[in-house]
């Protein structure tokens, strides 16, 4: 069950030639996929192209149509490898997944595919996770593009250029037999716009036809001596071709190109954002048009020589705008313009920030400084005389608590985490190697657990070197989706093989739910396309591990910590796997709610479960709070004028989960929790017992006001 249904987006795919299409770049790219003829797509999952996966999954009619496949693939690597198609068949093929982890993931099959090259246009859509709006490590994709020669397109961030983009790339890769990178960051993929679609076109040639005739030539196979023709391939007739086709085509763009003496080179992805920054200093507008000579890299790698040199011409300086480091573009234009003997002077990194995302304030800074310098803009006021301008206000102080992030509402993971802080009062910390996924926000309080983490389903792996004979075991954590990435083997079979002690905990919740809550190989849920219902358990067995444990319901605290004492404590030798189950909360809800809401509305008894505190039992210390972390959980003033110390409350936001009462009872806490049923369209007997209820209960806090205020005095 993805996040949410992608029907309407569906419908888009339909429109024709002429047609209007509004929505996101990513869905955009979706579309723009159709009308290129492709023959075959795959990718993985994950932010921000996690919606070309789900859209395309929703849309199995009109791939069927069309004759394309589709691929919900296993890994990054396993979609890179797919591309394989398009070396001996004109076969137009893209994959796609986050950037750089993914490409981290791909590398080994993109180097493959660069070195022996491609007949058929082979495009990789990577949504580039860099900047204020990333989850990962902070890096760029540039580095594979240049380190394979893998072409890498950067388009402006607008709708008519993305699917250009995507339409211009298989088209360079088939002129050039190179694989092409197309390169869209967060901001890209989630820009809203339009453009004027085109017909889907079926694949001039399919896969059917692939399988039909089949083609071989083994001067693509990457071996020696074909390796080594092919690093002279790529310098000697795939670059020349690519540049060729980047010249011919107009792929880069240039505006005002002879309107001022100095100059601004920039990346396409960062186009929008420096034409805000420009705006602002009053030298161009917000619609483009500009009194600085722009030329707009559409093309991040290669880098054109000639364009370079034409724009430089007869100009004083130029900036070059490259977002993060190294400064790789930079650096190419120096040796360019250094070696043509151009006297321009090029600024970048000198004028901006080394690192970090190039936002509308970065970019307002650096473009005021150049044009300063070169005196196209009055210098600011210094920092007193702005303050002198200002009529002095009385400074406000205000204290913001930082908030980590953390668990969604009854999450089932948070439990797991409890349990492990349980066990902790008992056994003393262990080394806790943590994984990408939702278990990861573990590492910050209220849990504070994990001390590494080396990339998804690399939990295990991550502790691999910490085994120590008769010493305490390490604890390594994934999800269901790292398992299932490559988890199962650098992980619990390495450990199978290596016979390590240690024990590895499986958060099975049935999605990769970090990603949207897709399907996966263990889901529960019947998918029409997809084979699911193969257990963790099967396979984790299956690799030889024989101590492994199944809770299948995390909210059972005591469950949960019994069987993590057990596997740290245990005799018995060789590795140890819990798998901890319970569906994730956020696609409970999803699916849940709206059935609620119309058998609410179709006069049916529904009966949800909310939990409370007794304010008069609340001893105010909070440790519920502290072992749980949910966000439903807070405070508020205590109602007792002769106690100061706030009480624990529950909000509306609560789902039900009860693992607020689950830690009150196992870490013997105060008991002051309590479990209540709302009841919509309740029958006679439930308007009944509570009218007993409620006759009973009014009669004994009666008495017992009575009684209080008899000792009052």
């Amino acid at each position: 069950m993805a996040e949410r249904s992608f029907v309407e987006e569906v419908k888009k795919l339909r429109l024709g030639a002429g047609a209007v299409f509004r929505g996101e770049g990513i869905l955009a790219v979706t579309k723009a996929l159709l009308e290129s003829g492709v023959a075959y797509v795959a990718g993985y999952q994950g932010s921000p192209i996690s919606h070309l996966m789900d859209v395309l999954a929703d849309a199995q009619d009109i791939l069927a149509e069309h004759g394309i496949r589709f691929e919900n693939s296993a890994s990054e690597a396993t979609a890179a490898a797919t591309l394989a198609a398009s070396v001996n068949y004109p076969l137009r093929g893209a994959v796609t997944f986050k950037s750089t982890v993914g490409t981290n993931v791909a590398s080994d099959a993109l180097a493959n595919l660069a070195s022996g090259g491609v007949t058929g246009g082979a495009l990789i859509v990577v949504g580039e996770d860099y900047g204020e709006g990333s989850s990962i490590m902070q890096e760029r994709s540039h580095a594979f593009a240049m380190k394979s020669q893998i072409w890498l397109l950067d388009p402006r961030p607008n709708l008519p250029s993305i699917v250009q983009a995507v339409k211009q790339g298989f088209a360079l890769s088939e002129a050039s037999h190179t694989p092409v990178m197309l390169q869209l960051r967060v901001r890209a993929c989630h820009v809203h716009g339009e453009f004027i679609a085109a017909d889907n076109l079926k694949p001039a040639f399919t896969v059917r036809d692939a399988l039909d005739s089949p083609q071989r030539d083994v001067s693509r196979i990457v071996l020696p001596p074909a390796s080594f023709v092919h690093e002279q391939e790529k310098v000697n007739e795939r670059w020349p071709a690519a540049v060729r086709f980047i010249e011919a085509q107009g792929l880069n763009e240039f505006f005002s190109a002879h309107a001022d003496d100095i100059g601004i080179v920039v990346q396409g992805g960062s186009y929008n954002t420096l034409l805000r920054a420009l705006s602002q200093l009053g030298v161009a507008d917000i619609y483009g048009n500009s009194r600085l000579p722009l030329y707009v890299m559409n093309v991040a790698y290669p880098v054109i020589d000639s364009e370079v040199l034409r724009f430089c011409e007869g100009k004083r300086a130029v900036l070059m705008i490259e977002e993060g480091q190294p400064n790789f573009i930079e650096q190419n234009i120096a040796t360019i313009l250094r070696r043509a003997g151009c006297s321009t002077t090029l600024h970048g990194k000198d004028m901006l920030p080394v690192a970090g995302e190039y936002t509308a304030a970065e970019l307002l800074k650096g473009a005021r400084a150049f044009l300063e310098h070169y005196c196209r803009i009055e210098p600011a006021a210094p920092p007193a005389a702005r303050r002198a301008a200002v009529i002095p206000l009385q400074p406000i102080t205000q204290s913001v608590n930082a908030r980590p992030p953390g668990f969604c509402t009854g999450c089932p993971e948070r439990p797991i985490f409890t349990a492990m802080k349980l066990v902790e009062r008992e056994l003393g910390p262990h080394h806790v190697s943590a994984d990408i996924g939702c278990h990861l926000f573990s590492i910050l309080p209220p849990f504070n657990l994990g001390n590494t983490t080396m990339g998804y389903g690399l939990g295990g792996a991550g502790a691999a070197a910490l085994n120590a004979s008769d010493g305490k075991r390490a604890i390594s954590v994934m999800g269901d989706g790292g398992f299932w990435h490559n988890g199962l083997t650098s992980g619990v079979a390495n450990a199978v093989f290596n016979r390590s002690d240690n024990l590895t905990i499986v958060v099975d919740n049935s999605y990769t739910s970090a990603t949207g809550g897709q399907d996966l190989l263990s889901s529960v849920a019947h998918n029409d396309t997809r084979s699911t219902g193969h257990a963790i358990e099967a396979a984790v067995r299956g690799v030889g591990v024989k101590w492994v444990r199944t809770v299948r319901r995390t909210y059972d605290l005591a469950a949960m910590r019994d069987a993590l004492k057990e596997a740290l404590t245990t005799r018995e030798k060789g590795p140890k796997v819990l798998i901890a189950q319970s569906e994730c909360m956020l696609n409970k809800q999803r699916r849940e709610k709206p059935l609620q809401r119309q058998a609410v509305a179709a006069g049916r008894r529904v009966v949800r479960e909310r939990f409370g505190v007794d304010a008069d039992t609340c001893t105010g210390d909070h440790s519920c709070i502290r072992l749980s972390g949910c966000p439903s959980l807070s405070i508020k003033p205590n109602p007792d004028p002769l106690r100061t110390d706030p009480v624990a409350t529950v909000l509306d936001s609560c789902v039900g989960c009860g693992l607020c009462g689950e830690v009150s009872h196992a870490a013997v806490l105060c008991p002051s929790f309590y479990k209540a049923q709302i009841v919509s369209n309740p029958t006679r007997w439930d308007r009944l017992r509570q009218r007993v209820r409620a006759a009973v209960i009014g009669h004994l806090q009666q008495r017992d006001a009575q009684r209080r205020a008899r000792y009052a005095f």
